[in-house]
């Protein structure tokens, strides 16, 4: 515990008294067990790909999470209107870049949706436009409830069309379902015009169908969910087999298997291997803390007055929420597979810092708030 006094009116001492401690501590708890699994699964990959260095993942991970813990503490402390102020920067950049993707992005099976930085190596920027465009829209459709500000409302869903149309022509089509549903829940969340809700919802279901007409790595990975024997399912196969060999307690921190064969055991996979070495209670463990950040944040809403911080705490918590749900449903075969990786806890620079961002503004967005003057400092 943190040794600040109540009296204290520093940055720092009114930060600690107003924010969200329990969700904090969770959340620092994801970061902790992301070092845990990177030192477990990492080393591994590392070395059957014939990297320069067995640790390679591990130590660039754990570059990622030390910045990923900074850059949370960072954006937890800015007030209502810094978080506003910082989302629209960031999407405006992370617009630019998305559609730099489409030109002089790195291509990797089929897909331009990395650039790759000098002295930063290759980042994702869609990752950034999730946690951006959630604050973004909250703003509009807040102004278009509250304020009747219905041209507000209308740029909201121009902009979830531009960023739908440059998520296609990576293409994303997990990004774009993944931004498509927050959007949808913001929308359900503000109480709009129902028709508005049906068109939104109606979007996403012919998004789905088109994109398993028009996309045949889509199609393929349906059709494998739904029939395991039409086509080759190794990674699934070999990620439940962990499960199974793991057992109640698990084999043991560094005794799995599954790491030494599955491709994307630090990344994808990761999940299968926290199951197959640390067993179910771990995982049940880790389902908890994710559990506990949604479920508290939804909670806390309930006593929020504000539209704005409601639907944009609603979109952070239902990207967290979803995100986390579909890596581990994946790894389980409970849904078809999809390269989305688990908060905090998968290898990766881009998603980690993404998360993070979004984390830390759902922090700043929560903090008690003493006075109005708080809000607009």
């Amino acid at each position: 515990m943190i040794g600040v006094s109540r009296a204290d009116t520093s940055t720092l001492g009114r930060w600690w008294w107003t924010i969200d401690r329990w969700t904090l501590a969770a959340l620092l708890a994801l970061i902790g067990f992301g070092y845990v699994m990177m030192l477990a699964a990492s080393p591994a990959v590392a070395e059957r790909i014939g990297a320069s260095s067995r640790n390679m993942f591990f130590i660039r991970q754990i570059v990622y999470l030390a910045a990923a813990s900074a850059v949370m503490v960072a954006f937890s402390m800015l007030s209502i209107r810094q978080v506003r102020m910082a989302a629209w920067a960031g999407l405006a950049v992370s617009l630019l870049m998305v559609a730099a993707t489409l030109l002089i992005g790195t291509e990797i099976k089929g897909a331009r949706r990395w650039l790759h930085l000098p002295g930063l190596g290759s980042v994702q920027p869609s990752e950034f436009l999730k946690p951006c465009f959630a604050i973004v829209a909250a703003w509009l459709l807040a102004e278009g409830k509250v304020n009747r500000r219905w041209g507000a409302t209308l740029l909201a869903i121009l902009l979830f069309l531009g960023i739908a149309a440059l998520l296609k022509g990576q293409p994303d089509i997990g990004m774009l379902l993944v931004i498509t549903a927050v959007f949808f829940a913001q929308f359900f969340v503000a109480g709009l015009n129902l028709f508005f809700v049906g068109a939104i919802g109606a979007l996403g279901v012919g998004a789905a169908a088109l994109a398993y007409t028009l996309f045949p790595h889509v199609q393929s990975r349906v059709q494998r969910f739904l029939d395991p024997s039409s086509g080759d399912n190794y990674q699934v196969s070999v990620a439940l087999e962990a499960f199974g060999h793991g057992g109640l307690l698990g084999r043991g921190p560094g005794e799995g298997r599954v790491k030494n064969v599955l491709p994307d055991a630090h990344a994808d996979f990761v999940f299968a291997v926290a199951g197959e070495e640390f067993g179910l209670v771990v995982c049940l463990l880790l389902l908890g803390l994710f559990a506990f950040v949604v479920v508290r944040g939804l909670v806390r809403l309930t006593q929020e007055t504000d539209l704005f911080v409601v639907l944009a705490s609603a979109g952070l918590l239902t990207q967290f929420g979803l995100q986390a749900f579909v890596n581990m449903a994946s790894s389980l075969h409970l849904i078809p597979t999809k390269g989305m990786t688990l908060p905090f806890v998968s290898y990766g620079g881009s998603s980690v810092l993404a998360i993070a961002m979004g984390m830390g503004m759902l922090l700043a967005l929560t903090r008690r708030r003493l006075s109005r003057a708080e809000d607009v400092a």
